[in-house]
């Protein structure tokens, strides 16, 4: 079995767009609106999930891109409910293809590690699922590096590998620059970094009494309850300002720079929320701000236990 080392040939290029709110907080209008202008960007590559508003969000992003599917590079994932054995799994396949309107998913994640099932029993799945043509790329999401590898090493066993990872990412989020990111560009592995605008923390619209994931969802409120998570919000706002942009735009930006992103995977409940996310595409994210944006958040400490030494 062939399997190309990386997703370049793959009409994969630049940001994802990620439809959790579609059929949730986005109804029909309001996520045909960011379709819309998606594809106007020239965004192509399209994520959602098996558990994702309960199947709307896939028979939503289905019924989209129904008339030009062969432009469309579609992503979902398996396995966040009910495990990552092999039923599990095919299951979830049959259900995703069957919303999703198609007959193959550009991308498959598995949603998360599991501890319960053995990896052979997962990636002898996965493998027999690109076989049969029912999948065409492998990737994770939510996976350790320690994880990736253990599990890149039973993949390359039957004959295939994980293409592509989906870690969370962000100015405020900066752990997998310690060793995910590393092991994604060694490996070349292709990243897909989700919540760029840190729950909408990097928008700046809690700051000026805005409501939405941080104020509804306690999960993300304590995700980004630091006080200098806050603070470096409130300064990118400031640098934001003074250069007559979004604080959303440079946020994207930033994260999009970083030399083994592949892109970040955008999301939003509106089109006119969208804009600012958008308009990253074609940021020139310069040297010197990419460095003064950086300091705004200290980095991670390397992986190292003599880091006096590093």
């Amino acid at each position: 079995m062939t399997h190309m080392t990386t997703l370049s040939g793959a009409g994969v290029t630049g940001c994802a767009f990620g439809t959790m709110q579609f059929g949730g907080t986005a109804d029909l209008d309001a996520s045909e609106g960011m379709y819309a202008a998606c594809r106007a960007a020239g965004i192509a590559h399209f994520d959602t999930a098996h558990v994702y508003t309960e199947g709307a969000s896939e028979r939503i992003l289905g019924r989209l891109i129904a008339p030009e599917r062969d432009a469309i590079f579609v992503a979902t994932k398996a396995g966040y409910t009910g495990g990552s054995g092999a039923a599990n799994l095919r299951a979830s396949v049959e259900t995703s293809r069957d919303r999703l309107q198609t007959d193959v998913l550009d991308m498959l994640y598995l949603h998360r590690w599991d501890d319960d099932t053995p990896l052979e029993e997962t990636f002898e799945t996965l493998a027999d699922l690109q076989r049969k043509g029912a999948i065409r790329y492998i990737g994770v999401s939510n996976f350790a590096a320690w994880q990736v590898m253990k599990a890149q090493a039973v993949a390359a066993d039957l004959g295939t590998r994980i293409d592509a990872i989906q870690p969370m990412y962000s100015l405020v989020k900066r752990q997998v620059e310690v060793e995910i990111l590393p092991m994604a560009k060694d490996q070349e592995i292709a990243v897909f970094a989700y919540s760029p605008l840190g729950g909408g923390l990097l928008t700046g619209k809690y700051a000026m009494g805005g409501t939405g994931r941080l104020t509804d969802d306690s999960r993300y409120a304590a995700r980004y309850a630091p006080a200098e998570m806050h603070a470096a919000a409130d300064g990118l706002m400031a640098l934001a300002s003074a250069m007559g942009t979004s604080a959303a735009t440079l946020a994207v930006a930033w994260a999009a720079a970083h030399p083994a992103v592949t892109g970040p995977i955008l999301s939003a409940r509106s089109t006119e929320q969208l804009g600012a996310s958008l308009d990253a595409l074609t940021f020139d994210m310069e040297p010197g701000l990419y460095r003064e944006i950086s300091q705004l958040f200290p980095a991670p400490p390397p992986a190292t236990d003599r880091l006096e030494e590093a």
